[in-house]
């Protein structure tokens, strides 16, 4: 059984500095409203548009609203910590809490980086089999993956959770950190976490490296597989593919340095957890919108048929 000495926990928040905090405040709203307004006018552009009914626009919905809903589990609670730095109240966050954000931080981030996998096997196919492509990304295959993401996701939140919830937390109940993740909690516990430490940088260190290297080498093979198409082809697969780099790269970069390590926390670790759970999600729409021909044009299309 767990040991229940400790009922809530102290999240320290990103800093104590009063004229920091304000900043925080005003910049966390907007990325926060930037990434909520972003996202969603892609999910909303990609299903209005029938010109967006290709299995890529499908995934890129589904990716744009996992960065929504990943944005809402960390970006409020952040918020309204820092609105409480400011009122000079007591930050604290229960031991349910905590494990439901837990699990929905690595819930949607795991279902991410799946579905990122995903949507470098389907460029793959559009490229290197572009006679079968519509034969092997039909509509069955394609929610029969996305499915496959989120079950992967909630496997790989689910253990965290599972492994951690019965652990010992006798006291203090201070986290140096805006969230509840796994290292910080557990240097909570009051018994040796070697083992969970261990399972910590599998579930997260070992499949971040495996599955980078995967999308590399994946969108290696397509980048060889380019010259034999047209100028007009290879032009427009640089800019699809370029645009699912960039986000690879800046998801993966960061959650290699945070997990790729012994069990332990840095100073620099509430800086890159900023950037892949708050900054990430709302440079996304950015990076597939601005090089994306199709999508801006959709977008000036719903914004003219609105206005009638």
């Amino acid at each position: 059984m767990r040991v229940k000495n400790v009922t809530e926990f102290v999240l320290l928040g990103l800093t104590q500095d009063p004229e920091w905090q304000k900043a925080l405040f005003v910049v966390f709203l907007l990325i926060y409203v930037a990434t909520m307004a972003g996202n969603l006018l892609i999910v909303v552009t990609v299903f209005a548009s029938s010109s967006l009914g290709s299995p890529m626009y499908f995934f890129l919905a589904f990716l744009s609203l996992m960065d929504a809903v990943y944005s809402t589990a960390i970006c409020p609670k952040l918020i309204i910590d820092l609105l409480f730095d400011l009122l000079h109240a007591k930050k604290t966050i229960s031991f349910t809490a905590c494990m439901t954000q837990l699990f929905l931080e690595h819930l949607f981030g795991g279902a991410e980086i799946l579905l990122l996998v995903v949507m470098a096997y389907d460029r793959y196919v559009a490229i290197c089999k572009p006679l079968h492509y519509q034969t092997i990304m039909n509509k069955w295959v394609c929610v029969l993956l996305l499915l496959l993401a989120w079950a992967g996701g909630f496997l790989h939140a689910g253990l965290h959770v599972l492994f951690i919830y019965n652990l010992p937390f006798c006291g203090p109940n201070v986290i140096d950190h805006f969230l509840c993740d796994m290292y910080p909690l557990l240097k909570l516990v009051c018994t040796d976490t070697y083992v969970v430490g261990l399972t910590v940088l599998a579930n997260d260190g070992v499949i971040c490296v495996a599955i980078f290297a995967v999308l590399l080498v994946s969108y290696g093979v397509i980048l060889r597989s380019l010259k034999n198409l047209s100028q007009e082809g290879r032009r427009k697969a640089l800019s699809t593919c370029g645009s699912h780099v960039t986000v690879v790269v800046l998801f993966f970069v960061p959650c290699i340095f945070m997990y790729v390590r012994p069990p332990s926390t840095l100073p620099i670790d509430k800086s890159l957890t900023v950037f892949y759970t708050i900054v990430t999600p709302m440079l996304n729409p950015l990076i597939y919108t601005l090089r994306n021909a199709e999508m801006k044009n959709a977008m000036k299309k719903l914004w003219t048929r609105k206005q009638r």
